[in-house]
């Protein structure tokens, strides 16, 4: 047998024998693989350290692990828990609100445990040099260039033709950051020029064109409604890509498929966007019936919207702004005279159509020589702006007391001939410092519940009329936000969000986003004005207090009230023994509404208050 070998005389085909260099190298590549796995080991305990306790979870996890494990034991061929995942799914799905109650009131217990035992929150702080916002006209402009003549008409019929002379095409995003900075979200003004300057919805019609009057925008409701919708335009758990609306947008047709599109393109990108690039999907909710589209008020629901965003903002639960910042940037020029003898000249209705690029750069360069925003003179009121919401443009002005017993007409207003002039509304003047105004009752009314049916202990009542329902108060959460979920008004705690009453309305139903739980802001009426207090329905031996505040504004005047909601099982006919605010008659508008600020702190947020 012949063995080849080389010029050394070693075996071409022999063992290679590691030398001393290749031995230090295989001992450095094992010890930085050692390394590199304590390393890990190190950062996931360091990770899961600073994590702290984590949150509790939701009736549909508790469900899931023990739907598992049963279907696991009685399955023992499944391929794995991917397949016991899809089959628990399935069997949620198809499970009715008594059967999924036992989950969820395991999941309310543990919540529980974790809120009183979690130490209280700090504020998260804030620094930030660059605005990030999704608010995006000049995308939109990109859009509106391409629509045929057809498709203008369209967006007319829906109450946004002023938006087809949308000029302006970038923010200036350190005018924005300036104007968050004096922009309160509490009392809804902008605190510049040393002025208050208040917003209201007809600002938002004076400035972007869209109507100030009819119905609330509600968009919300049962998920089946929307099914079809959430298909046809992709809508994902992040949300609807604006892109592929983009596309649907660049097609001739003008119908109704048009119209949706075109509706949740501006939504999500210039008159209310979220912190993220794709459009909600809960705005399919307003596409199942396109002939009404018209009838909402869709400047109160953009004030709402960007109240609400930057309220969110700074609380540090979003990096970017929401919100229609396009708004408060037109309405700081409108607001601002600046240069000149700051005498206010002719304005073109909507505000937007007169802002060109070249109208904001010329305005921006006279700010910069100036010295900085807030260097002008304030004439919102000369302008229209800052005036709140009437129907009547031509006499903004706030109404005489008496004026507005008379156009109320109602049997317990005072007589038209006693002298009103005398009568103490404790107004307050904003150079006063903020005080809390308590109002008790000296002998408590007599109330009663208005359902008739019978309740046991630890049972809550509907607090619609004509409903009988009553039910523990997860099963009375569920049942009102699927049968009435456009009877109420959906809110988040911590936030402050508006709330208008009508002449008839002497209650409004507020349910919570997180929770589910059911409030009622209540209204009554005495001799010189409206009694309103808030409570919370559920058992009487509930003993959650849920702080809530109170705000009615008239000019420079206001009226707050801070307390806390007694807990009722149901709607109630007179005032409960607890707080309550009086606001006169002349706080109404024109039209007998009383428009009011509300805000509701849960229980575990209390001690940030």
């Amino acid at each position: 047998m012949v063995t080849d070998t080389f010029d050394d005389g070693t075996d071409l085909f022999s063992p290679m024998v590691p030398s001393e260099s290749d031995s230090m190298i295989g001992k450095r590549k094992e010890m930085s693989v050692v390394s590199g796995i304590e390393n890990e080991g190190s950062r996931r305990k360091k990770k899961k350290k600073q994590g702290g306790t984590p949150r509790p979870a939701c009736s549909w996890v508790h469900f899931s692990r023990e739907f598992i494990k049963e279907y696991s034991a009685s399955h023992p061929e499944s391929s794995g828990l991917k397949v016991a995942t899809r089959a628990a799914s399935e069997a949620w799905k198809v499970m009715t609100l008594e059967e999924k109650s036992k989950y969820t009131k395991r999941a309310r217990e543990v919540w529980d445990d974790y809120l009183s035992s979690a130490p209280a929150r700090e504020p998260k702080p804030r620094k930030q040099a660059n605005l990030v916002t999704r608010c995006s006209p000049g995308r939109l402009v990109n859009v509106l260039k391409h629509f045929t003549t057809e498709q203008k008409e369209a967006v007319r019929s829906m109450g946004f033709g002023s938006l087809l002379d949308l000029k302006c095409r970038t923010l200036r995003r350190s005018l924005c950051l300036w104007l968050l900075e004096r922009f309160n979200t509490i009392r809804r003004s902008l605190e510049i020029c040393g002025e208050r300057i208040p917003l209201y919805p007809h600002d938002v019609e004076l400035v972007m064109g869209l109507p100030a009057t009819g119905k609330d925008v509600v968009n919300s409701g049962p998920d089946d409604l929307v099914a079809e919708l959430r298909q046809k335009y992709n809508a994902s758990n992040r949300g609807i890509s604006v892109r592929f609306l983009e596309e649907r947008l660049g097609q001739p047709e003008a119908g109704d498929d048009f119209k949706r599109a075109f509706l949740l393109y501006v939504l999500g990108t210039l008159l209310c966007p979220t912190a993220r690039l794709d459009v909600s999907p809960s705005f399919l909710h307003l596409l199942t019936d396109m002939d009404i589209i018209h009838e909402y008020n869709w400047a109160k629901f953009l004030l709402d919207r960007l109240v609400r965003e930057v309220s969110r903002y700074r609380q540090g639960k979003q990096r970017a702004v929401g919100g229609c910042l396009l708004f408060l940037q037109i309405f700081y020029y409108e607001s601002v005279a600046i240069g000149g003898t700051c005498e206010p000249g002719p304005v073109v209705v909507p505000c937007l159509t007169c802002w060109t690029e070249e109208a904001i750069s010329e305005r921006e360069k006279q700010e910069k020589e100036l010295g900085g925003y807030g260097s002008g003179e304030v004439i919102c009121k000369e302008r229209g702006l800052g005036l709140g919401l009437s129907n009547d443009r031509d006499h903004t002005d706030v109404l005489p007391l008496r004026e507005v017993a008379a156009r109320v007409n109602r049997g317990t207003l005072v007589r038209q001939d006693e002298n009103l002039e005398n009568v103490p509304f404790a107004y307050k003047n904003e150079n006063t410092p903020p005080v809390r105004i308590d109002y008790t009752y000296k002998n408590p009314l007599e109330y009663q519940h208005t359902n008739s049916q019978v309740m046991y202990p630890g049972q809550s009542a509907c607090p619609l009329l004509n409903c009988s329902f009553t039910g523990l108060f997860q099963e009375l959460s569920d049942h009102f936000s699927s049968k009435h979920w456009d009877s109420g008004r959906r809110f988040q705690y911590n936030n402050p969000f508006p709330v208008s009453l009508g002449m008839d309305e002497t209650f409004l139903v507020l349910q919570a986003e997180e929770d589910g739980v059911l409030f009622l802001l209540n209204k009554g009426t005495e001799n010189i004005g409206h009694t309103l207090m808030v409570t919370c329905i559920g058992p009487s031996t509930n003993d959650e207090r849920f702080l809530y505040c109170l705000v009615s504004e008239r000019g420079n005047n206001s009226l707050r009230l801070k307390s806390y909601t007694p807990t009722l099982p149901g709607r109630v006919e007179g005032i409960p023994p607890s707080d309550f605010l009086l606001v006169p008659f002349g706080y109404l508008n024109s039209s007998g509404e009383l428009n009011l600020e509300v805000c509701i702190w849960h229980p575990s947020d209390i001690g940030e208050v």
